[in-house]
């Protein structure tokens, strides 16, 4: 792709094909004691002449799936990249499938476990592990995929699980400070990005007084928008900028659409009405997305002096606020 004004949001030039299956951890349980299974949507590019191509993982927001966001992973996936949606149990769309009422509705009533939400975290480290045998379990993935190059994104309950996977810190089950960060992932992206401790109850005094975002070390682009409150606990765009405000271990980025609001990112509205920038706002995700790969998971110069110089800034205009920070 040509870093230039005239970028367009075009679909790449690799055909996209699909595999799911699941993923087991013999090793964890799920609060009912059952085996820890990940259910995976895998995007891949086919074409003979491609190998090597990145892997992105994605984790949905509460009460999504592997289904979620598949706008940009077909985006993604046809510019010869590898993505790997991820389902986390006890924290998916199986809590308020088949039940009366509006999904969000049920959500904001569910009780999320503390073990459930560390399993989650600790879904990305499994998965990053799991990706040699997912090669062997598919010849026509072999030579296909660079384990080498992997990068981390999420939506909401998933950016933060971004977040944890590039190195912020979180409350383990005895509420002491740890990593979960994912060895071999080398770049994220938090769409919707949450403040650590904002779900979390009896915070103790270390982890209210502690910086636990500057052990982030791993570049992290953040997404948002002027209307990015959340349909679950009405958190502010303003509030989702700490994470960005407090990291500074490595090379970060920020986005703020104007009238950008929470669900665009999934490609689904629930409740929310229609938007009339929707169109734009899934462009700009989808391009700036691309740009951020490119230059960290394939080393493209000219997408990184898109990136930190004037480029991004005439390609969106007054329609988004943007900054950048190198390491």
């Amino acid at each position: 792709m040509l870093w230039n004004n005239n970028i367009t949001q075009a679909d790449g030039p690799y055909r996209v094909l699909l595999k799911r299956g699941e993923l087991t951890d013999a090793s964890r349980q799920n609060e009912d004691r059952s085996q820890r299974v990940i259910p995976y949507k895998l995007y891949y590019p086919s074409d003979e002449r491609l190998s090597d191509c990145p892997v992105i993982i994605w984790s949905h927001g509460y009460g999504g799936s592997r289904d979620g966001a598949g706008f940009l992973a077909r985006y993604l996936a046809g510019y010869g990249y590898a993505l790997l949606h991820l389902t986390h149990t006890g924290t998916d769309s199986s809590l308020w499938e088949g039940k009366a009422g509006h999904p969000w509705e049920i959500l904001r009533d569910v009780h999320i476990p503390r073990q459930t939400v560390l399993n989650r975290y600790r879904d990305i480290p499994f998965v990053v592990k799991q990706l040699l045998a997912l090669t062997e379990e598919f010849p026509d993935l072999s030579g296909v995929l660079d384990l080498s190059r992997i990068g981390m994104s999420g939506h909401s309950f998933g950016a933060i699980t971004a977040q944890v996977s590039s190195g912020q810190q979180v409350l383990d089950e005895e509420k002491n400070l740890v990593s979960i960060k994912a060895q071999g992932v080398v770049a994220g992206i938090a769409y919707s990005p949450v403040p650590g401790m904002s779900h979390v109850s009896d915070v103790p005094e270390v982890a209210l007084t502690a910086n636990i975002y500057e052990s982030i070390d791993i570049p992290l682009l953040h997404m948002t928008g002027t209307d990015d409150s959340s349909p679950i606990s009405d958190m502010p765009y303003e509030d989702r900028l700490v994470v960005y405000e407090k990291s500074g271990r490595a090379t970060k980025a920020a986005i703020i659409k104007q009238g950008g609001d929470h669900m665009v990112y999934n490609g689904t509205r629930g409740q929310l009405a229609d938007n009339p920038l929707r169109d734009r706002h899934e462009e700009i995700i989808k391009i700036v997305s691309l740009a951020w790969w490119e230059y960290w998971l394939k080393d493209d110069s000219e997408a990184g002096e898109w990136l930190a110089g004037d480029g991004i800034l005439n390609y969106l205009g007054d329609d988004a606020h943007w900054m950048f920070e190198k390491a």
